[in-house]
């Protein structure tokens, strides 16, 4: 049986937050990747390590370079997780939004 890291820990940092929004733009090398912080290049593959262990990242071999980028499947977790919330939250603001039209209208 394989292990795979929690996606939720994963995304807690907010370094690999950074990651996953930069590569979500466009397929990155690490070095590339690397070139957006202040961290040595070992410190951010660490980082691309543990997105690529919880399936957020996935890899490409082109030539020489490795390009990394944005598994839209990895992000499902997270995406079922957040959808109720997303609703909840909805409801509230269109209900709000309904009693500040009937308010402005007196």
């Amino acid at each position: 049986m394989k292990l795979r890291r929690d996606v939720f820990q994963a995304i807690a940092d907010p370094t690999r937050r950074t990651i996953i929004s930069l590569v979500a733009l466009q397929a990155m090398t690490p070095t590339a990747i690397a070139e957006n912080f202040d961290y040595s290049r070992q410190t951010i593959s660490k980082h691309i390590q543990i997105l690529t262990e919880c399936e957020i990242l996935e890899q490409e071999q082109k030539g020489r370079e490795i390009y990394y980028q944005l598994n839209p499947n990895g992000m499902k977790e997270i995406a079922e997780f957040i959808e109720p919330f997303r609703k909840m939250w909805d409801e509230r603001f269109n209900k709000l939004e309904s009693v500040m039209k009937k308010h402005q209208s007196k």
